[in-house]
């Protein structure tokens, strides 16, 4: 049974390899190489859970082929170039990515329904589904900063700062800026953990 399996996923790949061409040499070509490359890693960490050491080349296929929101994340970073291709491979048409600037390794898991507003994310992040990150008017949308989770049905809104190394509880709601190192849940939130010990402050 294990092997009529691997035997399918090869296949899939194979198939998949064929489409993904155009994905492979924009990969090959572009300025944000060395971030996506980043992501590669993380995404096989986090999202594979890899215990073999593939190629980072069949670890993307294997990525654009199996999770719909680490395609979004390629061709937000990969801009037009790469977009003229997504209907080879289509994004999450659920997941909603506008930032000025996305640092490497940001890790989508179940990026059904959520929206991502941002002024900048920091590095190896990480957002659930169906979070919010967004505006409060025209010009005031958030900062995330490095390290940064946020738990499903999370939203931060505004033009406030979520502090590096910070969780933020499914379903809270952020409009004040978080400390760094806080751990934040509830309605009205308030900050459970601070820098890992254990807090009771409201925000």
């Amino acid at each position: 049974m294990n092997s009529i399996k691997s035997t399918a996923k090869l296949i899939l790949l194979l198939l998949s390899c064929m489409r993904l061409i155009p994905h492979i040499l924009i990969l090959s070509l572009t300025d944000q190489r060395s971030d996506i490359f980043f992501d590669i890693r993380r995404w096989k960490e986090v999202g594979l859970r890899a215990t073999r050491d593939d190629s980072l080349l069949l670890s993307f296929i294997t990525l654009m082929t199996s999770f719909p929101e680490f395609r979004n994340i390629f061709y937000f970073r990969t801009g037009a170039k790469g977009k003229i291709f997504s209907w080879l491979c289509p994004p999450m048409p659920t997941l909603y990515i506008q930032a000025i600037s996305i640092g490497p390794g940001l890790f989508i898991q179940h990026g059904f329904a959520t929206i991502i507003a941002a002024k900048k994310i920091g590095k190896n992040c990480w957002i659930n589904q169906q979070v919010t990150i967004g505006f409060s008017d025209a010009n005031s949308y958030p900062t995330i900063e490095d390290n940064v989770t946020i738990n499903a049905g999370a939203k931060i809104i505004g033009d406030v700062i979520v502090g590096a190394n910070s969780i933020i509880g499914a379903n809270a709601v952020v409009v004040k800026n978080v400390p760094k190192g806080c751990t934040l849940v509830g309605v009205p939130r308030r900050i459970v953990r601070r820098n890992g010990i254990r807090a009771d402050e409201a925000l």
